[in-house]
C-alpha cells in the first residue's frame, strides 16, 4: 500500500461528531497548545488496528503519515512506529529513533508524546548516552520538554530512577500545565516503585513546584500527608514526628 491507498482507509473511519468533540478535548483553538489541529474523528483502539494491519508496511510509508495534518494520521504512525522499533534491528531502532527526534514538531500533542517517547527515545537511549534527553528538557519546545521527562517512564518500569528525578530538577518550575502534569505523574511513578526517592525529591522541591505539578506527584499519598504538602507544614510534621520518639 502507498500513503493515498492508507489514507483513504484510515479516512472511511472518521467521525465528525467524534472529531468535534476532539478538537475541543485536545485545545485546538487559537492560542491554545493544540491550535489548528485537525481531526478525523476516529477512536484510539481502532487506531490501534489499523496500526496492527499496516505494522508490516516499509518504514518509508509508514514514516510519511506523521506529516499529515490529521491528528490520527499522526498516532497512526507513532503506533506503527513503536510496533517496529521492538521488533527492529538495531539499525531499524537507530533509523525510527533519529527520525523521531527529527520532527518533534509534528509529536506535537500530549497523546502523540505518551504513546512513542518512551517506547522510541527512551528505548533506545536506555544503553546509550543519555545526553540529548537533556537538551529536550532545556529545549522551547513543549514537546520537546514532554518527550524528555516521559521517556524516563522506560526507566521506572525497570526501577531506575533517578534519570527521572535529574530530568525533573531541571522541570520543577516549569510554566506549562502539560509539563507539569508529565512530571508529578513520572514523580508518582517513581513513588510506587522506591517511595522514599520521591519524597526525598519532593521535600527538597515541592515549596518551589506549580500546585499542579505536586497534585500529581501526591495523588496516592495518603490524606493527611497530602495536606501537609499542599499546606507546606511536611517537614514540621516530620520533625514533630520524630521528637515525638
Amino acid at each position: 500500500m502507498n500513503l493515498s491507498e492508507i489514507q483513504r482507509q484510515v479516512r472511511l473511519l472518521g467521525d465528525t461528531a467524534i472529531a468535534e468533540h476532539s478538537q475541543r478535548f485536545f485545545k485546538t483553538g487559537k492560542g491554545d497548545y493544540g491550535e489548528g489541529d485537525k481531526f478525523l474523528g476516529i477512536r484510539v483502539p481502532v487506531l490501534r488496528k489499523q496500526a496492527r494491519q499496516f505494522k508490516q508496511l516499509p518504514f518509508e510509508v509508514v514514516s510519511e503519515l506523521l506529516f499529515s495534518e490529521y491528528h490520527e494520521e499522526r498516532l497512526l504512525c507513532l503506533l506503527i512506529l513503536v510496533h517496529q522499533f521492538s521488533k527492529g534491528s538495531t539499525t531499524d531502532q537507530q533509523a525510527i529513533y533519529r527520525f523521531y527526534l527529527k520532527h518533534t514538531h509534528w509529536v506535537n500533542n500530549w497523546d502523540l508524546v505518551d504513546t512513542s517517547a518512551e517506547h522510541i527515545v527512551g528505548a533506545w537511549l536506555f544503553t546509550r548516552s543519555r545526553k540529548p534527553l537533556y537538551e529536550l528538557a532545556r529545549s522551547k519546545m513543549l514537546w520537546e520538554r514532554r518527550i524528555a521527562i516521559m521517556s524516563t517512564y522506560h526507566y521506572i518500569k525497570k526501577n531506575e530512577c533517578d534519570q527521572t528525578l535529574k530530568l525533573a530538577k531541571i522541570l520543577h518550575q516549569d510554566p506549562e500545565d502539560l509539563i507539569q502534569t508529565a512530571v508529578g505523574w513520572m514523580l508518582r511513578e517513581v513513588g510506587k516503585r522506591q517511595l522514599d526517592l520521591e519524597e526525598g525529591f519532593l521535600k527538597r522541591y515541592y515549596h518551589n513546584m506549580p500546585r499542579t505539578m505536586l497534585r500529581y506527584a501526591i495523588e496516592k499519598f495518603p490524606t493527611e500527608k497530602r495536606k501537609a504538602y499542599l499546606s507546606g507544614t511536611i517537614e514540621h510534621n516530620i520533625r514533630d514526628s520524630v521528637d515525638a520518639k
